[in-house]
C-alpha cells in the first residue's frame, strides 16, 4: 500500500504487474484515462508536477480539490456516517419492498417448532379456576348491584358486568377450541353452561366459529367479519348498507349474525338443518338449541319474580355491553390496521397466509379480565394452546414470523386509541373487487361521504 502512495506521488515507480488506482487524478491526453491515487498531503499533490515523470507532466484534479485536506479521522467519520445513511435507506427500502400479501418465507411447522413445547399443556385446573374467578365476580356484582341499587351505582356495574359477560364468552370460546382440557365431556359441560348463560348457542357457534379458524382470509369461504364482495355490497339495499358500516349498528349485530348469518349467506346457528352444519352435527345442535331455549325461559320467569325494570338492569343492559365488546374485539381482530392487509380466493390462499392476516391488539389493563383474547396471531394459526399461555407462545414466535407480525399498540389504561382504528375501518373497509386472488378492501366514496355526514 505504501508502494502505490509513493508511486502515486512520482516518488517511486509502480510495479510492471500491478495496474494503477482508478481515482483522484486523470490525464488529458490518454484516451484510456488512467487516475492515480491522491496523496493525504496537499504538499506532495502540488510537488508531484515538477518530480514526476514527463509522462505524468499534465494531470489534472478531476474534481475540485478542498483548500483544507481532512484529517484521517475526519474521512473515517464521513465514512461511517454514509455507511450508517446508506443502511438506514436500505431498511427503509426494504420495508417499501415488503407485501403482506407474498407467501412467506416459512411454514407452519417453523412457527410451531419456536413455541416453547409446555405452551401446549392444557390444565384443566387452571381453567377451572378462570370459570370460578369470573362467575364469582359476576355474582358478586349482581348481588352488590341489586343491593345499592342506586343510580350512581348502575352504570358502572352495566360496564362491569357486560365486560364479564364478554369475559365468560372468551372462557366458552375455549372450551370450543378444545383449549380449555383435552377432557371433550368436560370442555362441553362448561362450554354450555358459560355459552347458555349469555345467550349463544354452544355448538351452533362452536362449529360456524371452527369454520371461520379453518377459512380464515378467505373471501368466500371465511365466516366471521368477512369482506363483502363488490357485486354483494351493490346490491345491498341502503338500509343494510347503512347499518353494516354506521356506528353504532355493527356493534349490536352479534345476535342478528346467530340467527340469519352475514349478508350474501343464509341459515341460523341454531337450526340443527342449517348448511353450516354437516348431518352428524344434528345432535350437537340441538341440544345446544335446547339449552339456550331453557336459559330463555329462565330470564322471562325472573322477569316476573324481580320485574322487568330491575332484570333490564340486571341483565339486560350487561348482556348488549358484551355483545359490543364481542363485535369490537372480532373485527379488530381482522380490520383496521394502519396498513392495508390482504385477503385471499382460489390457489392464492391457504391455511398460513390467511392467518397471518389476523391483528393482536392491547387491550390495556382489560387483557388479563378477558383472557388476553387480544393475543390473536397465534392463537388463529395453534387454536389448540390455551389463553393463558398466548403471551409466551408469541413472544417466542416472533422472530420467524418477521414482519409478518405487527406489534400492537399498547394502551394506556383503557383502550379508547382502538375506537379511532374501528371508525377510520368502518368508513374505508366496504368491498372487495369481484375478481382477482389476492384483494384489498376498497372505499365506497358515497357511504363514505354520507358517514362523514352523519
Amino acid at each position: 500500500m505504501a508502494g502505490l502512495v509513493l508511486s502515486g506521488c512520482g516518488i517511486k515507480p509502480f510495479s510492471q504487474s500491478l495496474a494503477i488506482p482508478t481515482r483522484g487524478f486523470i490525464h488529458k491526453n490518454d484516451k484510456n484515462p488512467v487516475t492515480l491515487l491522491p496523496s493525504k498531503d496537499p504538499i506532495a499533490i502540488f510537488s508531484s508536477r515538477s518530480t514526476t515523470p514527463d509522462r505524468f507532466s499534465k494531470w489534472e484534479v478531476k474534481v475540485s480539490a478542498p483548500f483544507k485536506i481532512p484529517s484521517i479521522d475526519g474521512e473515517n467519520s464521513e465514512r461511517e456516517r454514509g455507511e450508517r445513511i446508506n443502511s438506514d435507506e436500505e431498511i427503509v427500502k426494504e420495508e417499501e419492498k415488503f407485501d403482506a400479501g407474498a407467501p412467506p418465507p416459512f411454514k407452519l411447522a417453523d412457527i410451531r417448532a419456536a413455541i416453547p413445547k409446555h405452551c401446549w399443556v392444557k390444565d384443566p385446573w387452571r381453567s377451572m379456576s378462570y370459570v370460578i374467578r369470573d362467575v364469582a365476580c359476576v355474582l358478586g356484582l349482581a348481588a352488590a348491584a341489586a343491593y345499592l341499587n342506586n343510580w350512581l351505582v348502575w352504570p358502572l356495574y352495566w360496564a362491569a358486568q357486560g365486560t364479564m359477560f364478554w369475559a365468560l364468552f372468551v372462557l366458552g370460546h375455549d372450551c370450543g377450541h378444545g383449549s380449555f382440557s383435552n377432557n371433550s365431556k368436560l370442555n362441553s359441560v362448561v362450554g354450555h353452561i358459560l355459552h347458555s348463560s349469555i345467550l349463544v348457542p354452544y355448538h351452533g357457534w362452536r362449529i360456524s366459529h371452527r369454520t371461520h379458524h379453518q377459512n380464515h382470509g378467505h373471501v368466500e369461504n371465511d365466516e366471521s367479519w368477512h369482506p363483502l364482495s363488490e357485486k354483494t355490497f351493490k346490491s345491498l339495499d341502503w338500509m343494510t348498507r347503512t347499518l353494516r358500516f354506521t356506528l353504532p349498528f355493527p356493534m349490536l349485530a352479534y345476535p342478528f349474525y346467530l340467527w340469519n348469518r352475514s349478508p350474501g349467506k343464509s341459515g341460523s346457528h341454531f337450526d340443527p338443518s342449517s348448511d353450516l352444519f354437516v348431518p352428524v352435527e344434528k345432535k350437537d345442535v340441538m341440544t345446544s338449541t335446547i339449552c339456550w331455549t331453557a336459559m330463555f325461559a329462565l330470564l322471562l320467569g325472573l322477569n316476573f319474580v324481580v320485574g322487568p325494570m330491575q332484570m333490564l338492569k340486571l341483565y339486560g343492559i350487561p348482556y348488549w355491553i358484551n355483545v359490543i365488546w364481542l363485535d369490537l374485539v372480532t373485527y379488530l381482530h381482522h380490520h383496521g390496521h394502519e396498513d392495508k392487509l390482504p385477503w385471499y380466493r382460489g390457489k392464492e390462499w391457504s391455511y398460513l397466509r390467511g392467518g397471518l392476516t389476523t391483528i393482536d391488539r392491547d387491550y390495556g389493563w382489560i387483557n388479563n379480565i378477558h383472557h388476553d383474547i387480544g393475543t390473536h396471531v397465534v392463537h388463529h394459526l395453534f387454536p389448540q394452546i390455551p389463553h393463558y399461555h398466548l403471551i409466551e407462545a408469541t413472544e417466542a414466535a416472533k422472530p420467524v414470523l418477521g414482519k409478518y407480525y405487527r406489534e400492537p399498540k399498547k394502551s394506556r389504561g383503557l383502550p379508547f386509541h382502538l375506537l379511532g382504528e374501528l371508525i377510520s375501518s368502518l368508513k374505508k373497509d366496504h368491498y372487495v373487487s369481484d375478481t382477482g386472488d389476492v384483494l384489498y378492501y376498497q372505499t365506497d366514496p358515497k357511504l363514505t361521504t354520507s358517514q362523514n355526514r352523519d
